[in-house]
């Protein structure tokens, strides 16, 4: 399975129409969170969009970007649902750490983890930071993976 790692701009139509409504699909319409699921963050420079595709239909996805000058972040980790349950999130979110730590080698890695996937997270190395809260009805969790725990 080959995962792309791209800046938005260097996202062709028919890739971000795919990734889109894949988005749109999981979070929106799955989880039934009407939300404005695209934000600034997909068209910051720096932003990577990790993604797989099978016939031009969005697999899995994430993305990788600077939250600010002390984190980087992992977000919209999603695989839809036809694809779900044959390890491709262990690997997209192994992709995502390697971007992160590729892009911005100095900083820590955060999530906000929806709290059903927390010991998902934690197989990475990732550890809860601050308390649980609700992000659009469903229960989330800061999580942090520190660059020396990438080292040992």
């Amino acid at each position: 399975m080959h995962f792309n790692c791209e800046p938005f701009e260097n996202l062709p139509p028919h890739t971000l129409f795919a990734i889109m409504r894949g988005r749109v699909d999981v979070f929106v319409v799955e989880q039934n969170c009407p939300y404005p699921e695209l934000d600034d963050v997909d068209i910051f420079k720096t932003t990577q969009h990790i993604y797989t595709l099978d016939n031009m239909q969005l697999m899995s996805y994430a993305r990788c970007y600077e939250k600010n000058d002390q984190y980087s972040a992992i977000g919209r980790v999603l695989v839809n649902d036809q694809h779900r349950g044959k390890g491709i999130a262990n690997k997209l979110v192994e992709k995502a750490i390697a971007c992160c730590t590729l892009h911005w080698p100095e900083r820590d890695i955060v999530i906000g983890a929806q709290t059903y996937l927390l010991d998902f997270y934690r197989s990475f190395g990732f550890k809860c930071i601050g308390e649980a809260y609700l992000e659009d009805g469903i229960p989330h969790q800061d999580m942090l993976l520190t660059i020396e725990k990438l080292k040992t």
